[in-house]
């Protein structure tokens, strides 16, 4: 790893923890490649590359339903559009900082590069919490977002789309204030209702997509996932639509959870019982908790704050999907997985695995995902729904799956040959970091110092 670069970036943001934790993993993979093309390090690649071209702060002042005036904080980092317009989804959640936001867009750069779209990455949200908020109160919010965020993107500059706290409901509010502003219909943003200039298999993209990688990687040992007992956290729309994937390829889905606990149903799920969550969840809104209640043969846990691990990744199985949040999985959950079983991880969330499960998972050789290539599937669809704005065609569920398929195929070869070229066979951290790497950095190269 550049020693010296990486320190720069530390004393310059020495509180931004998430960011600096993505910058180090990306790092400590490419220092191989630095070493053989001293024409990076003479061009500040590194430096450059872990620096956002631009961020932009504003105050999103809005109204509640009783009249009462609240004021938040909104984000967009444009991260590097070297190979394409900045792309990259907007989060609206208590937690979000600029911090998360940076690691967000800088790990947005190189997943978007290896779908091998033209697409740069960017990532912005606001800590306003949609949880309990009336339809009136988060479209009044949106709109308020919105008046600012309008200045800074366009189809051509930079494409905004969901991600935590940001569905359809916002998506739509979103665009229906920029459309009016602006008064032009465009591609502005992706995950639109498919009336509206949406792409079919968007909502189901990042967690069909994290299912074939994990399909991909499994093929490389001449394995399938029929049979295979899988657990998975989080129960939003990555979760329900990596289920969905799972149990379509004969796979058992055991676990589901939310920031209240988990369900852990030993018999699996069903069509009916997924239907059930994504009704609990996408409809009345509710907990996870309320799975038993229907289904009394399964068993909640809430979340214990005293625990040292998630005790949900504390059952016999064999694939793991996080596709909650990051640094979801510590060393001891990384442990307790690999104690009972599991040698595929593949993660549907953006960086769910902290530094130390991720050395774990990379020593003990198991078949380990990062999201930067496992859950590029959405992003991947993203482009598909740019394409077809820009051409004012709409394309099948099946064209649009199989084009899905092939790019998380090819994304799963790129990271193999890559890993394998820089002497780390099977290792897709740095199969992936170093894949993306290098496509970005030669365009930054032929583009001059910009």
């Amino acid at each position: 790893m550049s020693r010296r670069a990486y320190e720069k970036i530390v004393t310059r943001d020495p509180n931004e923890k998430e960011f600096l934790q993505a910058v180090h993993e990306v790092f400590e993979s490419v220092a191989p490649v630095m070493e053989r093309n001293p024409e990076y390090r003479k061009a500040a690649i590194l430096e450059r590359i872990a620096e956002p071209e631009r961020i932009i702060t504003f105050r999103v002042p809005w109204m509640d339903d009783k009249g009462d005036i609240h004021v938040n904080r909104g984000f967009r980092v444009q991260m590097n559009s070297a190979i394409g317009p900045y792309k990259g989804g907007l989060r609206f959640h208590p937690s979000v900082t600029l911090s998360i936001l940076k690691f967000l867009a800088f790990e947005q750069v190189f997943k978007n590069a290896l779908t091998t779209l033209p697409m740069g990455g960017g990532k912005g949200g606001s800590d306003f919490d949609p949880k309990g908020k009336s339809d009136g109160e988060v479209m009044r919010f949106c709109q308020s977002f919105m008046l600012e965020l309008q200045r800074h993107i366009d189809h051509n500059t930079d494409v905004p789309a969901g991600d935590i706290g940001v569905g359809s409901r916002e998506i739509g509010y979103l665009f229906g204030i920029y459309k009016r502003i602006r008064n032009e219909f465009s591609g502005v943003l992706t995950g639109k209702s498919i009336n509206w200039g949406g792409s079919l298999i968007r909502p189901e993209a990042t967690g069909y997509g994290a299912v074939y990688f994990a399909a991909e990687m499994l093929a490389s040992r001449n394995q399938t996932l029929e049979g295979k007992r899988c657990l998975i956290s989080g129960s939003g729309n990555v979760a329900q639509y990596t289920a969905e994937k799972l149990m379509e390829l004969g796979a058992a889905v055991l676990t589901f959870s939310d920031s209240s606990g988990y369900i852990y149903d030993e018999a699996g799920m069903t069509r009916d019982k997924l239907k059930h969550v994504m009704m609990l969840k996408n409809v009345k809104r509710a907990r996870i908790s309320e799975y038993i209640e229907k289904y009394p043969e399964a068993v909640y846990t809430p979340i214990d704050p005293t625990l040292d691990h998630n005790p949900m990744w504390n059952h016999k199985a064999e694939c793991a999907f996080p596709s909650a949040t990051q640094n979801e999985i510590n060393l001891k959950d990384a442990e307790n997985l690999l104690n009972n079983g599991v040698y595929v991880v593949s993660e549907g969330a953006n960086m769910p695995t902290t530094p130390e499960g991720v050395y774990l998972f990379i020593d003990k050789k198991i078949l380990y995902g990062p999201g930067k290539a496992a859950n590029a599937g959405g992003v991947a669809v993203s482009g598909l729904e740019m394409s077809q704005n820009s051409m004012r065609i709409k394309w099948s569920r099946d064209e649009v799956n199989s084009k899905l398929k092939q790019i998380m195929k090819r994304i799963h070869r790129s990271c193999v040959e890559a890993a394998e070229e820089y002497g780390t066979r099977g290792n897709y951290v740095n199969g992936a970091n170093i894949a993306a790497f290098v496509k970005v950095a030669d365009a930054m190269l032929d583009q001059g110092l910009v």
